[in-house]
């Protein structure tokens, strides 16, 4: 599941719209409670809406339950399972992170467990180089799942690829060739920008060195790439894959965070930072955050103000003004005014109150 699915999840507004998410387990003996644990939520979800709006005006929602839960391969779950389910159609999504246990009913699917844990939890695309073809995982650690969104995957159909080369001796075929690849290069490296402008995320290229090279003299997004897996994987799984990448993209992403933190230094030295959670709010809320520096456990509960720019302490009261979780929601509000969030070791940000934002002016 990648962020692209959950905006188009945001998007549909029905009632009732089901939401069941729980955690779930990757091996034996755990996973054996997983379908007893789901079969307990469904039967909360089968009372709730019956008891609400009868048996007849939910029948079909509750049909499409049924059929989605039925197909449930328990012994290839990870370690989260988010089921979305309405009169008109089911999407089941298994993640590699937890979810807490839940049944929502709303108008709409509630999405906001799946955004704070896709935040909090190292992500990032992997774009495996071929002429036949170029494929793009999501990535969480060493999970690699392919993709197909913006064209992927793709082929190179042109001269030198799916077709032949010009027999013309005026025409220099190695040159001819070489263009056209990066011709195809061009096109791959157009739909990663689409798709990071939809999840901004770092990207890891695995290739052999012909096409690194034929790629990183075309890209426009050089800034993103974090690793570079070297050899030929035209065939390897993503669970094979994910072992080779996962290391190198871990280091870099420790590199840069170093990085990140001097850049923060220089920030607070020349007065563009705010520090501490109400502070680092106020201007996330105007949009001025370029950077948001999290510790990785920070947590916090909080009320908001009538204008939305101010916290308040939790007096523990209930109601659309409290926020279980200040912190992650203004993770998400950075990441939608299109800044990023870098997750800091704890006691990293201490002086800062465990949180910093980097300003844009």
């Amino acid at each position: 599941m990648y962020r692209g699915d959950v905006v188009e999840l945001q998007k549909i507004v029905t009632y009732p719209c089901l939401t069941i998410t729980l955690p779930t387990h990757r091996t034996s003996p755990d996973n054996r409670q997983d379908p007893i644990r789901l079969k307990n939520l469904t039967r909360e979800a089968n009372e709730r809406l019956k008891d609400e709006f009868g048996k007849r005006e939910v029948a079909q929602l509750l049909a499409n339950l049924e059929t989605a839960t039925n197909d449930l391969d328990f012994s290839r779950t990870l370690d989260g399972l988010a089921i979305f389910v309405n009169a008109e159609t089911s999407y089941i999504y298994t993640v590699p992170f937890e979810l807490p246990e839940r049944v929502v009913v709303d108008e709409t699917f509630f999405t906001r467990d799946m955004v704070f844990a896709m935040n909090r939890t190292p992500r990032y695309w992997v774009v495996v180089l071929s002429e036949q073809p170029t494929r793009l995982f999501e990535a969480t650690r060493e999970d690699l799942e392919e993709v197909k969104v913006a064209g992927f995957p793709l082929t190179h159909g042109g001269p030198g690829g799916g077709s032949g080369l010009p027999n013309d001796p005026a025409v220099n075929s190695s040159r001819f060739r070489d263009e056209h690849h990066r011709i195809f290069f061009r096109s791959v490296d157009e739909a990663l920008t689409e798709v990071l402008k939809e999840d901004p995320l770092p990207v890891a290229v695995v290739g052999v060195d012909r096409w690194i090279s034929f790629f990183n003299e075309v890209t426009s997004n050089a800034s993103q790439i974090v690793a570079t897996v070297r050899g030929n994987h035209d065939t390897t799984p993503g669970h094979e894959l994910g072992k080779l990448v996962w290391p190198e993209v871990k280091a870099s992403l420790a590199e840069r965070r170093n990085g990140v933190l001097e850049e923060l230094g220089t920030a607070v030295g020349g007065q563009r930072s705010a520090s501490t959670l109400g502070e680092v709010w106020r201007f996330a809320r105007e949009g001025r955050g370029a950077t948001l520096l999290v510790e990785e456990n920070y947590h916090e509960s909080a009320m908001l103000d009538e204008t939305g720019f101010q916290l308040l302490p939790d007096t523990g009261e209930s109601g659309p003004n409290h926020l279980d979780d200040a912190v992650d929601e203004a993770i998400t509000m950075v990441m939608s005014m299109g800044g990023r969030v870098v997750f800091v070791e704890d006691g990293a940000l201490e002086q800062h109150g465990r949180i910093a934002l980097i300003l844009r002016y």
